[in-house]
């Protein structure tokens, strides 16, 4: 049966079977000595196969370890820039995106704020707060749009970051997200509601993560001064001449 390396070989598989077409001549002067040559030749062959064979195991050990570390890696960056209970950007990820954002482009950047949060870890236990937390960020990714990016910035405070949308998109972003989490079935006793606060900042290109969130994060607790479960835009708020 032809070896699967024969084709490596088909020179030398030639050679030898012309050799042992002439060996097949008992009578001839080099018979003995082409004899040796044969056999030498033969062991040379097999020994050349099984060492390509371990060549070919040893390249496929290789892929597959190359390959398990791209996995490593991706996983690796993965657990670096992503929140490990909601899934979403880390603080330093979202910062760092924010900032790159805004060399190119302009941005408006949603502060949430899930209202009354410690009454639901007191009241129902940390593990049901880690399930509203990430019955949030459930409602957050059914309403936003493709390309936009949300983080958790702290314990019940997550950000949704857009590209070029204008604020009153934004805005209208913020209201649609504020009525999904409002009407959200949480499954806690009793039929407890839960509602978030909200504010909005729209910044230019060539401005700062630091900036934005500040702007929004004080449209977020005017939200919260004036009864929170609502949306206030940063630009809506008066500011008194300093």
């Amino acid at each position: 049966m032809p070896q699967p390396e024969d084709d490596l070989f088909e020179l030398e598989i030639r050679a030898l079977a012309a050799a042992r077409d002439a060996y097949a001549d008992e009578r001839a002067w080099h018979h003995q000595a082409l004899g040796e040559l044969i056999l030498a030749y033969e062991r040379l062959l097999r020994e050349t196969r099984r060492l390509v064979r371990r060549s070919d195991r040893e390249e496929l050990e290789m892929n597959r370890l190359n390959q398990r570390l791209h996995e490593l890696a991706g996983e690796l960056e993965y657990r670096a820039t992503h929140d490990s209970l909601t899934g979403v950007l880390n603080r330093a990820a979202i910062i760092e995106r924010a900032n790159r954002y805004l060399t190119q482009h302009g941005v408006a950047l949603i502060v949430l704020d899930i209202d009354h949060f410690k009454r639901v870890n007191d009241g129902f236990g940390h593990p049901t707060g880690d399930a509203v937390l990430r019955g949030v960020v459930a409602c957050l990714q059914a309403e936003v749009p493709p390309g936009a990016d949300i983080g958790r910035v702290g314990g019940e405070e997550f950000t949704v970051l857009l590209r070029d949308d204008g604020c009153e998109a934004a805005v209208a972003l913020a209201e649609s997200l504020r009525r999904k989490v409002a009407g959200h079935d949480f499954g806690l006793p009793g039929g407890h509601a839960v509602s978030a606060s909200f504010g909005v900042a729209c910044l230019p290109r060539g401005s700062s993560f630091d900036a934005a969130y500040g702007q929004a994060d004080e449209a977020l607790y005017e939200a919260k001064r004036s009864g929170r479960n609502r949306v206030v835009s940063a630009s809506a708020i008066t500011r008194e001449p300093s």
